[in-house]
């Protein structure tokens, strides 16, 4: 039977090296980000069971109220909305809509990236040059062309913003999939009979993947705010759905009478991207070979 020393500790010891070894390891402030991610992920999860009200209910009796009351916690906006409900909400379609296009950008990029690798030739020049069109070209004025020519809607803001950032990752990948069979490992599994599929799926992408997950780190807060930028200028998330970008835009206007109602979204986007980039930065430092 263990027994409990004076703190309530097992003496074991096991509670105090989980706790030293996170000290050691994990640093305060990217602990506060994972912290923040995470709470951040359970709102979006959650956002139907947490929300107090629906986004859509009006008080007009009740618009423009101050935060700290018991019924408003965040107070309400000029249609007597809650601002809170209208948060949390938010939160999920920001949320949503970034982890789709960095995954989309980051599949996009990085087969592009093993296609040049494999085939070289006029297929590895046309990806090169389509990557240097790409990180050439002010995305947020063609995002504005396009929104404005077709008309924002939930699937094309995610598939706009999944062309956000790809051609990094196919550079990457082609990089690190042309030094990696180089290597011996991707020879001989040719030699053994392995298709091109099997040797980049099954042997080099595992190998690279690490670097991959890094770069997305550093790609989803871009997403966030280019998101916030097009939903500000109007041409993001349409009412009545809501994100972080189009509370700001909406609280702009009663900045002077009313600042929570632009001041609570935009919190929730600098602490959510800063969290982002200390936690990239942080596995950037314990994932990247070179670093080490």
């Amino acid at each position: 039977m263990a027994t409990v020393d004076l703190a309530g500790t097992p003496a074991s010891g096991k509670p105090n090296r989980l706790v030293s070894f996170l000290r050691r390891n994990v640093p305060l402030s990217v602990a506060f980000g994972l912290l923040w991610l995470a709470a951040m992920v359970l709102t979006a999860i959650f956002a139907d069971t947490i929300r107090p009200f629906n986004i859509t209910a009006m008080d007009l009796s009740s618009r423009l109220s101050a935060p700290g009351g018991l019924k408003h916690l965040l107070g309400t906006d000029e249609l007597g909305r809650d601002v809170l409900s209208r948060l949390i909400q938010s939160i999920r379609v920001s949320l949503v809509i970034a982890f789709g296009a960095t995954i989309l950008s980051a599949l996009f990029g990085t087969l592009l990236g093993f296609l040049a690798a494999q085939l070289r030739g006029f297929v590895e020049h046309l990806v090169l040059m389509l990557a240097d069109f790409q990180a050439a070209l002010p995305f947020l004025i063609m995002s504005l062309a396009v929104l404005a020519f077709f008309g924002s809607s939930m699937l094309l803001l995610v598939c706009l913003m999944g062309f956000y950032g790809w051609e990094r990752y196919a550079r990457i990948a082609r990089g690190l999939a042309i030094a990696a069979g180089a290597q011996g490992y991707a020879a001989a599994v040719v030699q053994l009979g392995a298709t091109p599929s099997r040797v980049y799926l099954h042997h080099i992408l595992p190998n690279v993947a690490s670097t991959l997950i890094v770069s997305m780190t550093l790609t989803f807060p871009e997403i966030i705010l280019m998101e916030s930028g097009l939903s500000f200028l109007g041409l993001g998330v349409q009412p009545p759905e809501t994100s972080l970008g189009n509370m700001v835009g909406f609280g702009r206007e009663y900045l002077t009478r009313a600042p929570w109602i632009m001041l609570a979204p935009a919190a929730v986007i600098m602490l959510t991207t800063l969290s982002i980039s200390l936690v990239g930065d942080w596995l950037r430092d314990k994932l990247d070979p070179t670093i080490r």
